[in-house]
């Protein structure tokens, strides 16, 4: 089992910043590859970004790609998502995942661990 714990969240004006954290517990984290997924109102979750075990091999959604950064500090247990240049569209529930195993997923249905969100506002 691996429970993950989220923070990081706020509001931010757009072209703003914010850096979203994941810290891990339970289970070796460094043996898990880790997603982040967002949720806006009235929308279904979608894929943000992954990253392997070691940060050799990250992926990212269209919308977000050369604006968000996905890395993770093993020696901590802790996965980051940074979000520069932030958008209205950007607007949602943002959520931590978990696989055990070494390559990560753009499919939700992929990670059996989840973190309790955390919402992202960017608005003027």
């Amino acid at each position: 089992q691996v429970q993950l714990v989220e923070s990081g969240g706020g509001s931010v004006q757009p072209g703003g910043s914010l850096r979203l954290s994941c810290t891990a517990s339970g289970r070796s984290f460094s043996s898990s590859a880790m997603g982040w997924f967002r949720q806006a109102p009235g929308k279904d979750r979608e894929f943000v970004a992954s990253i392997t075990l070691t940060d050799a091999g990250t992926n990212y959604a269209g919308s977000v790609k050369g604006r968000f950064t996905i890395f993770r500090d093993n020696t901590k247990n802790t996965v980051y998502l940074q979000m520069n240049s932030l958008k209205p569209e950007d607007t949602a529930v943002y959520y931590c995942a978990g696989r055990s195993t070494s390559s990560g997923s753009s499919s939700e249905y992929d990670y059996p661990y989840w973190a309790q969100g955390t919402q992202v506002t960017v608005s003027s």
